[in-house]
């Protein structure tokens, strides 16, 4: 229609390291003088847990494995094992660029998601939802695997820079009640490193890049969904390492 334009995602930039623990606590008092805590973060931290899709080709694993640089990955996130924001979210990715798209969903919603009712999704208001069905029903998107971490992120508004210490990632297959506190998962990084997390929108503050990288280091190509479902598929020692010991002890 004349006269009306279409609003333009933005897309903004991520960067990803991996670094190790005392990496990471010295550089949060580097950048605590210069930034602040996630006021949503009680305590300084939270657990992310996401449901990740793949289709019948699983095109978001191979394309990530084979450095495609237009991509994307759909997932349905929760906090701290919590109904009260749960989020269907499709993550474009275009190189070290980044686009999210979100809908809210109920705890019904995911049930029906979870025994293959889209239907609810196609008469959906949230357009982001009803992108979905044609997912489910025409690609044939299925939980795949579960995602873990504790997160602790710190913001700065100038250039909306977020900064985040994402530790203990955890892998879980087979068993999709993401509220379950004691769903069974698997460790999947080496317990002394973490993956440290830049992400802003048009610039970053001199002040800040100076801290980044730490020693020179470069960026990684780090997806945990592809770290997680390595661990969930390609590894034998999965169940081994499974534990039914809830290690946050919370909601």
């Amino acid at each position: 229609m004349a006269g009306l334009r279409m609003r333009q995602p933005v897309y903004r930039n991520e960067w990803k390291y991996y670094i190790s623990l005392w990496e990471g606590e010295l550089l949060k008092r580097r950048l605590l003088p210069f930034m602040e805590r996630d006021a949503h973060a009680e305590g300084g931290q939270y657990t992310i847990r996401s449901l990740y899709f793949d289709d019948y080709w699983d095109s978001a694993y191979e394309e990530k494995i084979m450095g495609v640089v237009d991509r994307q990955k759909w997932r349905i996130r929760i906090y701290n094992y919590s109904d009260s924001s749960i989020k269907l979210e499709r993550k474009k990715k275009w190189g070290s660029y980044i686009h999210k798209d979100s809908a809210s969903l109920t705890k019904e919603e995911y049930r029906k998601i979870l025994e293959g009712d889209y239907e609810f999704l196609l008469s959906s208001e949230q357009p982001l939802c009803r992108e979905f069905y044609y997912e489910c029903t025409v690609k044939l998107q299925r939980p795949k695997v579960v995602v873990d971490y504790e997160r602790e992120p710190l913001i700065r508004p100038e250039g909306d820079v977020r900064i985040t210490f994402d530790r203990d990632v955890r892998a879980g297959a087979f068993d999709y009640d993401i509220f379950d506190p004691f769903l069974p998962v698997t460790s999947v990084l080496d317990e002394n490193m973490m993956v440290l997390e830049v992400k802003f929108t048009e610039m970053i503050p001199e002040l800040i890049k100076e801290l980044l990288p730490l020693d020179g280091q470069e960026f990684s190509a780090i997806s945990k969904y592809t770290l997680c479902y390595d661990r969930a598929f390609h590894r034998t020692d999965m169940l081994a390492g499974i534990s039914k010991t809830n290690r946050r002890g919370k909601r």
